[in-house]
């Protein structure tokens, strides 16, 4: 098996190449060179080393997968004639695709691969801008940046910085969280004599005429506490903190079971949101519903029983569980098919938790929402109707029995009360087979008869009349005017 050697040829210029390397490279045959443009290669040329270069590659494809890929397809093809001998800038083990393909190539038994040293383009970087990683840092490929894998706290140093069209990229994904005019710092050939560090606000990034295989951009960690206030970190460092031990009293007193009525009305006030289609109250309201999941699982935290990392944890294995269809190999022609493996893969979840269907609906559901929900697992297994006739004979069966009941010369209460059940469960029959849901109906209502009966309240006022002085007929008038208006 062939050995395909691996140089650095460091940060600088050729007086920092060990000179180790420096003597095997002077000897080295066949050699080739990830890019030509550096300091070191522009020495050893003029001493009359040889070598192939990689540069024309770089034109051949659009993305930068397939440009390194080429590169480690031609260096092992030409291992199996004799040994190679490759260099790359830097540390080959510091940013360096290709060699990890290489190593990944060694694994499988293709060649055999040796590491020959060189410095880090890193340890000059840090020099040049006199920052101490200990104190936090990150080292992110300019070319496949995704912006949640960034911690705006810690030193950054995007590498791989090619051209304006990657740090293009880079600056749109970083404006998401950082203000237009942050200071950024474009740094090109770190450790040699061509040095260059350029200060530029974010949104000049990719503007900066100095843009090459040696360059790369260092943002500073934020430090300002405002510009945090995004990031789910700090959420949870808030409340914390609010049920620590100098936190807020209100906050620290909360169990599960005195926050239950909150949850139920921001969820409410969410709803009205929806509703208005007002997306900034929406982001309030969604706001104070986050709020709710945050203080109950700081609860479950305080109590040793479960934080929101195990929320968070449980919800996502849940969803890539339950779409297969994505995350795993099953294949789905609509959504209808999607429901249907959603609902195998539940049931076959809850197979030995559950007695009955019915116990998967929430015991603390509104009952509207619960008998709605009720009949959605019934008609699962068929318990259902095929056609609406039946359904609204049922509603006049039941309100046929509500009023003899009603009118019938001995009221009972209780049977009162169960025949007008009887009706609210057989109308809320209909409107799921009209893919109604009857929760958002009656919520529609509510707020259409507050906007009409606001109309008489303001009609009232503007007549200076007592409400209670106006018969009913004045009031249906007025009732009547709202509607006209579309309220």
């Amino acid at each position: 098996m062939n050995t395909i050697y691996v140089f650095g040829l460091g940060a600088g210029d050729i007086e920092q190449l060990p000179l180790g390397v420096y003597r095997k490279l002077k000897t080295a045959s066949p050699l080739f060179l990830r890019t030509k443009e550096h300091p070191v290669v522009h020495a050893l040329q003029a001493e009359g080393v040889s070598f192939t270069s990689f540069d024309a590659i770089y034109e051949k494809h659009e993305r930068f997968e397939d440009v390194y890929e080429e590169m480690a397809a031609i260096l092992l093809e030409q291992a199996q004639k004799n040994d190679v001998f490759y260099a790359v800038p830097g540390h080959p083990l510091v940013a360096e695709k290709t060699v990890q393909l290489l190593l990944e190539a060694e694994r499988r038994k293709q060649c055999r691969v040796v590491i020959e040293g060189g410095q880090s383009f890193l340890d000059a970087l840090f020099t040049t801008l006199k920052i101490d990683p200990i104190e936090g840092f990150q080292l992110i490929d300019a070319t496949s940046f995704q912006g949640d894998e960034w911690q705006l706290t810690n030193h950054t140093i995007f590498c791989q910085v090619y051209d304006s069209f990657i740090a293009s990229e880079v600056k749109l994904t970083l404006m998401e969280q950082l203000p237009d005019d942050y200071p950024v710092y474009i740094v090109t050939a770190a450790g040699s004599k061509e040095e260059k560090v350029m200060e530029v606000p974010l949104y000049e990034l990719d503007r900066a005429t100095v843009l090459n295989n040696l360059t790369s951009v260092y943002v500073p960690p934020v430090r300002e506490e405002t510009m945090l206030y995004h990031r789910f970190e700090t959420l949870r460092r808030v409340i914390a903190t609010l049920r620590g031990p100098n936190g807020c009293p209100w906050d620290r007193k909360q169990t599960h079971e005195s926050l239950k009525r909150y949850l139920l009305e921001e969820t409410y006030e969410l709803f009205e949101a929806i509703d208005e289609n007002d997306d900034e109250h929406m982001v309030e309201e969604l706001g104070d519903v986050l709020l709710q999941v945050m203080l109950h699982a700081q609860i479950g935290e305080d109590e040793g029983m479960f934080s929101i990392d195990d929320v968070i944890r449980g919800i996502t294995e849940k969803m890539i569980r339950r779409h297969p269809h994505v995350f795993g190999d099953v294949t789905v022609e609509n959504a209808e098919q999607v429901v249907e493996n959603w609902q195998r893969i539940k049931e076959k979840e809850k197979q030995d938790r559950a007695d009955s269907l019915l116990d998967d609906v929430p015991k603390s559901l509104p009952n509207i929402l619960k008998a709605y929900e009720f009949q959605k697992k019934a008609a699962k297994v068929g318990f259902d109707w095929d056609d609406v006739k039946p359904m609204w004979e049922k509603v006049e069966e039941e309100m046929a029995e509500f009023k003899r009941e009603a009118l019938g010369e001995k009221t009972v209460r209780s049977r009162l009360i169960s025949e007008f059940g009887d009706i609210l469960f057989a109308l809320i029959n209909v409107a799921r087979y009209y893919g109604i849901n009857p929760e958002e109906a009656l919520h529609a209502t509510n707020q259409k008869f507050y906007r009409r009966f606001s109309y008489i309240e303001e009609q009232a006022r503007k007549n200076g009349v007592a409400l209670t002085s106006l018969s009913l007929a004045e009031l249906d008038r007025f009732w009547e005017e709202a509607k006209e208006k579309g309220w």
